[in-house]
């Protein structure tokens, strides 16, 4: 399906939000007929009257079964939707196509698109392929769970532009023709399963990324990340290595205290910016697909030399009395607070951690915890099970608060000169946050308040 095909299809969008909403309107300026169904009752749904208005027809507060039958060509899906949901599985019985956004945006652009994705560092990867790809051949836009809406940025894109997708598995999962020019696959790790059921499923979802990719695009994968590159072993695509500790024929990594991207020097690896293995990991995923896109290396390498990362992401806060304040909020699972203890070598830390119970273990933080952490400090719902990993890694003081604010608090009375403190929770943020943005800036507002009260 073109971007002609939809006129006059009848077309349901499930959930509006931001892409949902941004998906309606854009259907309707195709000449779609379009049906809009959301939880939130009419009065209070602000996006859904503006859609009417639109001409749209907008049902608000239920999910009525009628909404799904047999003349209904498509349904799009806010991402966060569940399948388990009556209407998904209405539609999907009666072979009516179920897609998020991310299709639509697709099938819609008229340039190449980068998609990148994994279980972490997505955000910082994208950041850094379209500054990479600033001043280049064609103007970047950075799209996805980035920022603007994907498809209404590919929607408002020329020839001109090159989309830099930033791509969860919730979006993947609902995608069925999708084929970015350029593919990333940073990493993956247990992650989302109360979403996805099962870590074959997560990987499933993940691997639509390149699925229908063909001889003419290309695969950027970590070849240091085992279920990574045995899931793209049989991609039809040009597949391209990068590693941080072998040197991949052809692929990007780092050799002799150098950074090579695509086989070719670049520069020195003390010369990059952020600290970590996981963010030099991340930098050669990003250099490779902006070089790949037309990017110019001396830009390329401009970036990698200057770049201070995103917030929320290893995001330095601030430093006082000789007390440096890191929020790494958007780490939810082990494995990134992992590799955030390892950004920072040798130097001892108090880890704050802690958030929404999952049920999945943090064993795989001990070994880090006891080479790094003098203190950790723990609150929310996994406070406990927390505190007992802490116990068994033999961290000498360990702290438990109701709060994150409280936390921090504590932080402050137990730490010294040349300490960092580093929120990076291993957990979600939902059991008393809206979303880990919202965590991170408890965070930052806790520490400004230290700052405040410091002689």
């Amino acid at each position: 399906m073109k971007m002609a095909d939809y006129q006059g299809k009848e077309v349901l969008v499930l959930g509006l939000a931001k892409s949902g909403t941004e998906a309606a309107r854009i259907l309707l300026d195709l000449g779609a007929v379009v049906t809009v169904n959301d939880q939130t009752p009419y009065e209070e749904n602000q996006a859904a009257k503006e859609l009417e208005k639109l001409g749209a027809t907008v049902v608000c507060g239920s999910h009525p079964d009628s909404l799904v039958h047999g003349d209904l060509d498509l349904m799009i899906k806010n991402p966060g939707i569940p399948y388990r949901h009556s209407l998904i599985q209405k539609a999907m019985r009666l072979s009516i196509p179920v897609v998020t956004e991310i299709e639509l945006a697709w099938q819609i652009a008229p340039c190449d698109m980068i998609g990148i994705t994994g279980s972490n560092g997505k955000t910082t990867t994208t950041t850094m392929t379209a500054k990479m790809l600033e001043g280049g051949m064609k103007t970047p836009v950075a799209a996805g769970n980035i920022g603007e809406v994907a498809s209404k940025e590919a929607y408002r894109a020329t020839s001109e532009h090159v989309l830099v997708v930033e791509l969860s598995s919730f979006q993947l999962q609902g995608t069925r023709h999708f084929n970015p020019h350029i593919a990333v696959f940073l990493n993956l790790v247990e992650a989302h399963l109360d979403y996805h059921g099962t870590m074959e499923e997560y990987a499933s979802a993940k691997s639509r990324l390149f699925l229908n990719q063909s001889e003419e695009d290309f695969l950027i994968y970590n070849l240091d990340d085992v279920e990574v590159s045995r899931l793209t072993v049989d991609a039809k695509s040009r597949c391209i290595p990068f590693s941080t500790s072998s040197a991949p024929k052809g692929g990007s990594f780092l050799q002799n205290g150098m950074i090579y991207i695509l086989g070719e020097p670049l520069m020195r690896v003390e010369d990059f910016a952020l600290p970590g293995e996981y963010n030099l990991s991340n930098a050669l995923a990003a250099a490779t697909a902006a070089v790949l896109a037309g990017a110019n290396r001396e830009q390329v390498r401009r970036v990698m030399m200057t770049f201070s990362g995103v917030r929320h992401r290893l995001q330095y806060v601030d430093t006082i009395g000789d007390v440096t304040y890191y929020n790494n909020s958007k780490a939810t699972n082990v494995p990134a607070t992992v590799k955030a203890l390892e950004a920072f070598g040798n130097r001892k830390m108090i880890l704050i951690a802690g958030g929404l119970d999952r049920k999945l273990s943090f064993q795989g933080l001990k070994d880090p915890m006891n080479q790094t952490a003098k203190a950790v400090i723990t609150y929310g719902e996994t406070a406990e099970q927390l505190a007992m990993t802490a116990k068994e890694a033999g961290v000498p003081t360990i702290l438990s608060a109701e709060t994150l604010q409280e936390a921090v608090e504590q932080s402050r009375a137990i730490s010294e000169p040349g300490d960092i403190v580093l929120l990076s929770p291993a957990c979600a943020s939902w059991d008393q946050f809206k979303t880990f943005e919202e965590r991170g800036e408890c965070f930052i507002e806790a520490v400004r308040k230290i700052k405040e009260e410091t002689p």
